[in-house]
């Protein structure tokens, strides 16, 4: 298994999601947060805004399937211009759910 952590503009949040549940991937954790990557915030005129918001996704998919939501979301969140967000894949070692004790996704 491996989790698939998004941070994509909040404005595409729907348009990903939407994506994601229409290709079988209805598990999907949403956070809202602020951050700020390679460009270091934005300039505009005289203000500089240090942290954007962004909205993370969480989703723990079957090793085959990564590429899959990774394909997905490049394609619904972007938009072609500095700050559309980044992916990383971490593994996972182990899933249960609290109410039954059941061991995977």
């Amino acid at each position: 298994m491996k989790m698939v952590r998004a941070f994509i503009r909040p404005e595409k949040e729907q348009e990903v999601v939407l994506a994601l549940e229409g290709a079988g991937l209805p598990s999907v954790t949403k956070m809202p947060v602020f951050g700020r990557g390679k460009q270091k915030g934005l300039q505009v005129g005289p203000i500089h805004y240090d942290e954007l918001p962004k909205t993370l996704l969480m989703i723990v998919v079957d090793d085959q399937d990564v590429n899959k939501v990774v394909s997905i979301i490049q394609q619904k969140a972007r938009t072609g211009f500095i700050g559309d967000g980044k992916i990383f894949i971490s593994p996972v070692e182990a899933a249960y759910t609290v109410r039954t004790g059941e061991e995977g996704l």
